[in-house]
C-alpha cells in the first residue's frame, strides 16, 4: 500500500477545456497562422498552475470520448439541449492531447462513461490504496464524490485564488449533512445545461431546504403527505422523472478501468517534443515554465551579456530560436565626434533609417535620455551614448537634429510616439513620414501581441536580450540605465534598432499587398504626431477643485453608508461583496430564487444589483455607494498625483494598438471613461480647464456618428430621409415605431425609440431592451419588429453584413480596417451570436474611428498651415477638445467644424456640435 502522503490529480479536460476557451471569448488568443489557441492555452495554464503549486507524485486527464455513454440507453434525450461543441474546441483537443503525451500523463477515456464516471472510479480505488486525491474541475457534480482523502480541486477564475473542497466547504455550499446528498439535491433540481429533467418547480433553493429536512428523495416521498399545493402535486406526477434525474446525476464509480499506479506517476517529459507542438502554437512562455519544473532550465542564452567578471558569455539556445550570441553582427559604440559625424553623415545620405532611445523612465514626458541607436542595415547597428549633464546632452541631440527633422527620410521605429515624445523633450521634432513596427504587425495580425520579443521570436525565430538582464525586475531594486555600463547598453540598445529595421522589412511589403496599406500609411502614421503632440502639450487640471471635491464626496458616501446600515439593522462592511450579499439575500431576503455563484457567495455585482434595485431601496443605495467610491478612488483622488510636477498638467498616453475595432484608448489616466452623464461626473470635467484664465476650452463632438453611419451603410431610405432635413432623430424613429405624428411623440416614447436606435446597432435582442427599459419582452420585441418594419434598410444592412462574413470570414470598414470573425460559422449558438453581432458592429464602429482620425490629422495639419498656436488636447471617442489662445477662438472654430465634418463623405451629413467655456463642463 501507498504512502498517505501520496497526492493523485484527476483533471477533468473537458470542463477545464470549456472554462478557458469562454474565458477568453471576448478577446480570443490566435497565433499567426489565424488558428484559436484560448482552449488549448487555457487548459495548458491550468495544468501548469497544478504541476507548480501542487506537485502532485501522480496525476492523469481524463476526457469524454466520443458516442452515446450508458446515460443514453437511460435516457434518450440526456445532454439533447447541449449547443455543439465551438469548432475552435475540436480544432484544440488533438493539440491538447498532444501535449499531454509529450508530458507523459496519462490520457483516460472510456467509451460509454463520462469523464467524471472515470474521475469518481479512479479517486474511490485510489483512495482505498491510500491516496489523497484531487478531482481538478469547476463542475459541481463531483461534490457528491468527495470524502476525507477525496477533494475537489477548483481552478482559480476572475482573479480568485484556487480552492479545495473537502466534505466540510461541500456540506457548507449544498447545506447537506454528506457530501452523497448531493446526488439528492441534483435529482430535485436537474441540470439544464446536461438537460436533467429534475421536479418542475423546485430549483436549487428549494431542493436544499428539501433535502435539508428530509435528508434524501426517498425521505421525501416517504412523507409526502406533509406538501402541499402545486409542489406536491408536481412531486407525485413527475416522481418517475424525479427517479430518473437522481440516476442520471449518480457520478458511476464502478467503471470498468483498472487502478495502476506505475501507469499515473508523474515522469519529465519529452521537451523535444513538446517544444515542437509549442512553437506550432506560439506559446513562448509556458516551455520555460515547464523547463523550470522539471529541473530542465538551460543556462542562460547568449543574450546574457555580462558575468560577474564583465565577460561576455554565448552559449547554445535549447530551442529553435537564435539569439546575439548565435547570429553574426556589427554593433558600434559611437563615442568620440569623428565618430557622430560620421554617423550623421551616414544617415543624413539613406532614404530610411530605424532608431531607438534608451531613457530613464518609461513616462515619455518625465524620461531623459541615455543614448539613441540606429540601424539601416541587417545586423548592423549604432549606438549613440547621451551624457547626463543637460546642456553636453543637448548638444548631442543638437548635432542629429539636421537627419531627424528631415523631411525626406522616413523614420522607423517600435512604438514611435515614445520616440518621438521623448525628443520633444530636448525641443527636437521629427519629421518626415513615419513607420512604426507595433502598429503595422496590430492591422496585419490583429489580436497578437505586438512587443517586438513576441514578434521577434514569432517572425524572425530570434530571442531579444530582455530587458531585466540589464536594469532587473520591476520593483524597488530595479536599477536606473543611467547607472549600466556603456557597453552592456550598446549591445541591447543596437539590438532593438536592428530587430526593428528586420521587422520592417518583413512587414512594408506585406502592408503593400494588404488592404490595410492605406490605412496605415493615410491615418494612422499621420496620427502618430497628432498623438505625441496631444500628449506633450498634456491638460490642465484644478486639483484644489478636485481636492474639495473629494471632501464632499466622502461626507455622500458616509452619509449613504448610515442609511445603508439602518435599512439593513446591522453594521456590516458595505465594500465587501460577500457581506453585502449575506444581507440582501439572507437577512432581507431581497430575492427568493438568489443563487451563490461557484465560489459559495452570491452574486453581487453591478449587472445582478440593476435587475433588483426595485425590490427594495436598500439595493440602489449600495449601487449609488459604489459608484460614488469608483469616483472617488479612480479619478478624484488619483488626477491630482498625475499632474506632472514640471508641467502642471496631465499627459495621457493614447494607444493604437488596443482596442480592435481602431478606436483609441488612453492609460495614465484614462480619459476615455470619466463619467459624464451624472451630476457626479460633470465635477470631474469641471476640474479639467483651459491653459490660463485668458484661454477658451473648446469642444467639438460628432453628433449621432454611428446612427448616421447605420443609415449609410443601410441606405435605408427614412433615415436619411431624417437625417438630410435635419430632424431629431429619436423623435422621427419613435414616430415611426408607435405609428404617431412627429408632434405626438412623448418622451417616453422617444426614449424608447432612442434605446433602440442605438441597441440595434450593437444587434440588441429583445431580452436585451426589455432590460434595459424595464419593460416586458413581448413590449420590447413589438418595439424592435416595429423599428425594422419601419427602417427595412437597416435588416437588410443587418443580414448582408452577417452574410458577408460567412463568406469571407471578416468584415470591414469604409477605409479597409479589418476584422477577422473566425466564430462567424460556429454550430455553437452563443459564440455564432457574439460574431453576429461583432459583424453588424465593427464597421460601423470601426469607421467612426477612422472618421475622427482623419479629422484630427487634418485638423493639426491645418491649424500648423496657419501658424495657430491654439492645441488639441483631448480626444474621448467622437469628441475632441481645444485649449485656445486668445484671438483664435474664430479660426480655430472654423477650422475644427470644417475639418470634422469634411473627413468623410456620406449618404448623410456629418454633424460636429461646438460648445466652450472656462472648462471641459462648460464646453460639452
Amino acid at each position: 500500500m501507498s504512502s498517505s502522503t501520496n497526492k493523485l490529480y484527476l483533471l477533468d479536460a473537458y470542463a477545464l477545456i470549456y472554462r478557458a476557451y469562454y474565458a477568453f471569448i471576448r478577446n480570443p488568443r490566435v497565433n499567426t497562422k489565424g488558428l484559436n489557441t484560448s482552449a488549448i492555452f487555457g487548459f495548458t495554464n491550468s495544468l501548469l498552475e497544478v504541476l507548480t503549486k501542487e506537485r502532485p507524485d501522480h496525476l492523469a486527464v481524463a476526457f469524454d470520448p466520443s458516442g452515446p455513454t450508458f446515460r443514453h440507453d437511460i435516457f434518450a434525450d440526456y445532454k439533447a439541449n447541449r449547443e455543439a461543441t465551438p469548432e475552435d474546441i475540436k480544432l484544440a483537443v488533438p493539440y491538447i492531447k498532444q501535449i499531454l503525451k509529450a508530458m507523459h500523463i496519462p490520457i483516460l477515456e472510456k467509451p460509454g462513461y463520462e469523464a467524471d464516471d472515470v474521475i469518481g472510479t479512479l479517486a474511490k480505488r485510489a483512495e482505498t490504496a491510500g491516496y489523497n486525491v484531487y478531482m481538478v474541475t469547476p463542475d459541481k457534480d463531483y461534490a457528491q464524490l468527495v470524502s476525507d482523502n477525496i477533494k475537489m480541486y477548483k481552478p482559480k477564475s476572475n482573479g480568485n485564488e484556487n480552492e479545495i473542497w473537502g466534505v466540510k466547504e461541500v456540506c457548507e455550499n449544498f447545506e447537506v449533512e454528506s457530501p452523497i446528498q448531493v446526488i439528492d439535491i441534483l435529482g430535485l433540481w436537474g441540470d439544464s445545461a446536461d438537460n436533467i429533467p429534475g421536479c418542475p418547480g423546485i430549483g436549487e433553493k428549494k431542493a436544499k431546504a428539501l433535502i435539508a429536512e428530509f435528508k434524501s428523495i426517498a425521505g421525501i416521498y416517504e412523507n409526502i403527505e406533509t406538501q402541499k399545493g402545486k409542489q406536491k402535486e408536481n412531486l407525485i406526477n413527475f416522481k418517475e422523472q424525479v427517479l430518473l434525474s437522481y440516476q442520471l446525476a449518480t457520478i458511476d464509480t464502478n467503471v470498468p478501468i483498472d487502478f495502476v499506479e506505475a501507469d499515473l506517476k508523474m515522469e519529465k517529459p519529452d521537451m523535444k517534443a513538446l517544444k515542437e507542438v509549442f512553437d506550432e502554437l506560439e506559446f513562448r512562455t509556458l516551455i520555460n515554465r515547464i523547463e523550470t519544473h522539471f529541473g530542465l532550465a538551460q543556462p542562460a542564452f547568449a543574450g546574457d551579456l555580462f558575468s560577474q567578471a564583465g565577460v561576455v558569455v554565448q552559449q547554445a539556445e535549447p530551442s529553435s530560436l537564435k539569439d546575439a550570441g548565435s547570429t553574426p553582427h556589427n554593433y558600434y559604440l559611437i563615442d568620440n565626434e569623428m565618430a557622430l559625424f560620421s554617423l550623421i553623415m551616414s544617415l543624413g545620405s539613406q532614404p530610411a533609417f530605424c532608431f531607438d532611445t534608451e531613457t530613464t523612465s518609461v513616462e515619455a514626458t518625465e524620461a531623459e535620455l541615455v543614448g539613441i541607436s540606429f540601424s539601416w542595415m541587417e545586423h548592423e547597428a549604432y549606438y549613440v551614448p547621451v551624457p547626463s549633464d543637460r546642456a553636453e546632452a543637448q548638444k548631442v541631440i543638437d548635432s542629429l537634429r539636421p537627419v531627424f527633422e528631415d523631411d525626406n527620410i522616413l523614420k522607423i521605429g517600435q512604438n514611435i510616439k515614445y520616440d518621438i515624445l521623448v525628443l520633444k523633450n530636448y525641443g527636437l521634432e521629427v519629421k518626415g513620414q513615419l513607420f512604426d513596427t507595433m502598429i503595422a504587425h496590430f492591422l496585419l495580425y490583429p489580436g497578437l501581441k505586438n512587443g517586438m520579443d513576441f514578434m521577434a521570436e514569432t517572425y524572425l525565430k530570434y530571442r531579444t536580450i530582455p530587458i531585466e538582464q540589464l536594469i532587473g525586475k520591476k520593483g524597488a531594486d530595479q536599477d536606473s540605465m543611467r547607472n549600466i555600463a556603456v557597453e552592456h547598453i550598446k549591445e541591447y540598445a543596437a539590438e532593438d534598432a536592428d530587430i526593428t529595421w528586420q521587422l520592417y522589412r518583413l512587414f512594408e511589403p506585406k502592408l503593400k499587398e494588404s488592404k490595410s496599406g492605406e490605412l496605415f500609411t493615410n491615418i494612422e502614421m499621420p496620427l502618430v504626431s497628432v498623438l505625441a503632440d496631444m500628449e506633450h502639450t498634456g491638460v490642465k487640471v484644478n486639483s484644489e477643485s478636485l481636492n474639495q471635491y473629494a471632501l464632499i464626496l466622502k461626507a455622500e458616501i458616509a452619509s449613504l453608508e448610515a442609511k445603508i446600515q439602518d435599512m439593513a439593522g446591522i453594521t456590516f462592511n458595505i465594500s465587501s461583496p460577500k457581506q453585502v450579499g449575506e444581507i440582501l439575500f439572507d437577512r432581507l431576503k431581497i430575492d427568493k430564487d438568489a443563487k451563490k455563484t461557484k465560489t459559495g457567495q452570491y452574486s453581487t455585482n453591478e449587472e445582478t444589483l440593476q435587475k433588483l434595485k426595485n425590490n427594495h431601496p436598500i439595493v440602489q443605495l449600495i449601487l449609488e455607494h459604489r459608484g460614488l467610491q469608483k469616483l472617488l478612488s479612480t479619478y478624484v483622488e488619483a488626477l491630482p498625483k498625475l499632474i506632472n510636477p514640471a508641467t502642471g498638467r496631465i499627459h495621457t498616453s493614447y494607444n493604437q494598438t488596443v482596442v480592435v475595432t481602431g478606436r483609441l484608448s488612453s492609460t495614465n489616466p484614462n480619459l476615455q471613461n470619466i463619467p459624464i452623464r451624472d451630476e457626479n461626473g460633470k465635477e470631474i470635467r469641471k476640474a479639467f480647464t483651459a491653459g490660463s484664465a485668458d484661454r477658451i476650452f473648446l469642444s467639438a463632438d460628432y453628433s449621432q456618428v454611428e446612427l448616421r453611419l447605420m443609415a449609410h451603410f443601410s441606405e435605408d431610405e427614412h433615415l436619411i430621409e431624417a437625417f438630410n432635413r435635419g430632424a431629431d432623430i429619436h423623435r422621427a424613429t419613435a414616430a415611426k415605431i408607435f405609428k404617431v405624428a412627429d408632434e405626438e411623440v412623448t418622451s417616453d416614447m422617444r426614449r424608447k425609440a432612442k434605446t433602440a436606435n442605438f441597441g440595434i446597432i450593437y444587434g440588441i435582442s429583445a431580452f436585451g431592451l426589455a432590460e434595459r427599459l424595464n419593460i416586458s419582452r413581448s413590449e420590447a420585441k413589438e418595439i424592435i419588429d416595429g423599428y425594422f418594419d419601419n427602417f427595412p434598410g437597416v435588416k437588410r444592412y443587418m443580414d448582408e453584413c452577417i452574410s458577408k462574413a460567412r463568406e469571407t470570414g471578416y468584415v470591414e470598414t469604409l477605409f479597409g480596417r479589418r476584422r477577422q470573425l473566425d466564430d462567424i460559422n460556429s454550430r455553437n449558438g452563443v459564440v455564432r451570436g457574439m460574431a453576429e453581432r461583432n459583424a453588424i458592429n465593427a464597421p460601423i464602429q470601426g469607421t467612426a474611428a477612422d472618421i475622427i482620425k482623419i479629422a484630427m490629422i487634418d485638423i493639426h495639419k491645418e491649424m500648423s498651415r496657419l501658424g495657430v498656436k491654439s492645441k488639441m488636447i483631448l480626444q474621448v471617442h467622437d469628441e475632441l477638445n481645444f485649449d485656445v489662445e486668445p484671438g483664435e477662438l474664430d479660426v480655430v472654430r472654423e477650422i475644427v467644424k470644417r475639418c470634422m465634418e469634411s473627413a468623410c463623405k456620406l449618404r448623410v451629413p456629418l454633424v460636429a456640435d461646438m460648445g466652450m467655456g472656462n472648462n471641459w463642463l462648460e464646453a460639452h
